[in-house]
């Protein structure tokens, strides 16, 4: 539903469609299928404050790109030591994610792609749109994000830093994303790993 949604795309080959794992990735590869898009990972790892893990100081991206929640860091105030020491900590788990989902493969090249960002969904909208701020740094044409379902707050939230967002449903009141599937099983790393190496050899014999 979500890849009809898009249609306009169809066939471009200045498209790439990029999910957010693990939930994302077979959202993400159905809308790849759809609209015949090259299809890859794009990991997020948001930098959580130590003493109060709800607040979100910000996100390290693929890219080596880091985006900092400036509201957060007015009133937390963690010094650049705790900051940095976060940061690589995060990177590095970045870093063995990467190598465990795409098994040695190259990242796509997004410069000058429309990229569509694809995630199961969003309450908040805090780690989608930390993605589209890390893709906005790797200079798309354009960044359209397309959710399933998402909260009518966190669709408004997203359109300040992207070019479209696509939502299919936005129910209220909204609860979590897993309420709105009638089946919705934990994707696990495994799975992530096997549906990029099964995309990497679709695109070979292709």
């Amino acid at each position: 539903m979500l890849g009809l949604r898009l249609r306009q795309f169809l066939g471009r080959p200045d498209l790439a469609v990029l999910a957010l794992p693990r939930d994302g990735v077979p959202v993400g590869r159905e809308v790849a299928h759809v609209l015949h898009a090259p299809f890859d990972v794009f990991v997020v790892r948001k930098l959580r404050l130590p003493e109060d893990p709800g607040f979100t100081l910000g996100a390290i991206a693929s890219g080596g790109i880091r985006v900092l929640n400036d509201d957060v860091l007015a009133w937390s105030c963690p010094s650049a030591d705790v900051l940095d020491a976060m940061t690589r900590m995060e990177e590095e788990e970045l870093t063995l994610l990467e190598r465990v989902y795409r098994g040695g493969r190259s990242a796509i090249n997004i410069a000058g792609r429309i990229v569509i960002l694809v995630d199961q969904g969003a309450g908040t909208g805090s780690t989608m749109r930390a993605a589209a701020l890390a893709v906005s740094r790797l200079k798309p044409s354009r960044i359209v994000v397309a959710l399933p379902v998402a909260s009518a707050a966190a669709c408004a939230l997203l359109r300040d830093v992207a070019d479209e967002v696509v939502c299919l449903f936005t129910p209220e009141p909204f609860s979590t994303v897993r309420r709105w599937y009638l089946e919705c099983p934990p994707t696990t790393d495994e799975d992530v790993r096997r549906l990029l190496i099964g995309e990497a050899a679709i695109d070979k014999v292709a």
